[in-house]
């Protein structure tokens, strides 16, 4: 077994693999055009063998990673894009998007969907809330027309990861709350108030200066058609309310976890696990879409077997999105079953470095070499906590300590990374384009958010 396994090579030379696996990654899908989902797969194996892992385990690692990564996002994917088709093919993604530009002009319509996105995006993890609201995002793009795809798709996939790295009850922030034994609102008060300035300078004006240097189309989105419009579109406010329904079971979800946590309510009680069931995110899409085809399909005079093409004319185009995610997630579970994190946290510990300096820079390292925000950001806080628990720190400087850990977990999102192929995907984004626009802005928001931390830990 894998877990019986002991890594045998240095944090260098596992870095140096590392590297290299990136760097092949990169040669093999720009500049011979291999397709992304065989490359990430190639390579996966590639640096399981170089890092040493046992070759018996080798496939059963690589599956279990790919698995897991498609257990977290296919269903939400999936779900998500079926939403998405029944708002856009209904002509509600333009009722909406029109109702938008009416209300808040052409020149802030991108402004007001991040600020949407950032609303959303607090109950609602990243790869969900991104999936429901692209059809949204680029209705209004195409409504207001020309070449501004980079400025509203990065603005609000920026938002989402905003809310997503910063914000209690997502997990990453909440499992560094537990490790750091942060108070808790300290820590929602701080990420709310850092959420803003973060989004507004990394998503918001640099999807502005990306789209002023590179204007690309906006791309159709789940197989849509754009003369797939009808006569009869659904009222605005039918498909806000739609869109409303998987937000506030989410939030349910959210919500009274939290609350059981501290014990405010019971968690054993049946309406609580009725409530945290129905708000999961795959129940939750699951519940929306069955309304979407209710309200949008059948009840508009749609009958079955056209609903029934629509979703299956769905699942194609994103298929493609799923398995190299998914393969982006295998990679980066070869990595971190090489062992790479654990050699680099020992060697980082050593650093000699401010705590809150120390733990942002050992998040960044580890999320540049195995991929996942929440490993990194997990794997920091857990190295991290003897010094935190037992220093001299106030409440307002461990809940710093803990959005500055965040911070560095969310450094640059590259190859290894699953959420930089959901990105590049769903835009229809090639992998140099998403280097240059998605990746610096991940980098971007971790040096804008721990700048503002550190303000606030030096201050307080």
């Amino acid at each position: 077994m894998t877990e019986e396994w002991t890594q045998t090579l240095g944090a260098g030379p596992l870095l140096g693999i590392a590297a290299g696996a990136v760097l092949l990654i990169l040669f093999l899908v720009i500049k011979l055009r291999l397709h992304a989902f065989l490359t990430l797969i190639l390579v996966s194996v590639l640096t399981a063998i170089a890092t040493g892992l046992p070759v018996g385990e080798i496939v059963g690692t690589l599956t279990d990673d790919f698995g897991k990564t498609l257990g977290s996002v296919a269903l939400l994917i999936g779900l998500g894009a079926i939403l998405g088709r029944l708002i856009e093919s209904s002509g509600g993604a333009k009722a909406v998007a029109d109702l938008m530009v009416r209300i808040f002009g052409e020149r802030r319509a991108a402004f007001a969907l991040g600020i949407t996105s950032l609303l959303l995006g607090f109950p609602i993890f990243f790869d969900a809330g991104l999936v429901v609201m692209l059809p949204i995002i680029f209705a209004v793009a195409r409504r207001i027309g020309g070449k501004n795809l980079l400025l509203f798709g990065i603005s609000g996939a920026a938002a989402f990861s905003v809310m997503h790295v910063f914000l209690p009850p997502h997990p990453g922030p909440v499992s560094a709350i537990e490790f750091y034994e942060a108070n808790l609102g300290l820590v929602l008060l701080l990420g709310l108030v850092i959420a803003f300035p973060t989004w507004y300078l990394s998503g918001y004006l640099w999807g502005k200066f990306v789209n002023r240097r590179n204007p690309m189309i906006v791309p159709s989105l789940f197989g849509a058609k754009d003369d797939d419009q009808p006569q009869n579109p659904p009222k605005p406010g039918t498909v806000i309310a739609i869109l409303l329904v998987p937000i506030l079971l989410i939030f349910l979800n959210t919500g009274l976890s939290t609350l059981g946590s501290v014990g405010a309510v019971d968690p054993g009680a049946f309406w609580v696990q009725a409530l945290i069931f129905i708000g999961q995110s795959p129940i939750a899409l699951l519940i929306t879409v069955i309304v979407a085809l209710l309200v949008l399909g059948r009840f508009r005079g749609e009958d079955g077997s056209a609903l029934e093409k629509l979703v299956d004319g769905t699942l194609g185009p994103v298929a493609s999105v799923i398995l190299i995610t998914g393969a982006g997630g295998m990679f980066g579970g070869v990595l971190r079953a090489s062992g790479i994190g654990d050699a680099l946290a020992d060697t980082l510990s050593d650093l000699g470095l401010p705590v809150i300096l120390a733990a942002y820079v050992i998040a960044v390292v580890l999320r540049l070499a195995q991929g996942s925000a929440t490993v990194a950001l997990v794997t920091s806080a857990g190295l991290m906590a003897p010094a935190v628990v037992a220093g001299d720190f106030g409440a307002m400087d461990v809940a710093a300590i803990t959005l500055a850990t965040a911070a560095g977990s969310v450094f640059a999102g590259h190859v290894n990374d699953s959420g930089f192929w959901l990105v590049g995907r769903l835009m229809n984004l090639d992998v140099k384009t998403t280097l240059k626009t998605w990746t610096v802005q991940q980098a971007i928001e971790s040096v804008v958010a721990f700048v503002l931390v550190l303000v606030v830990y030096l201050i307080f």
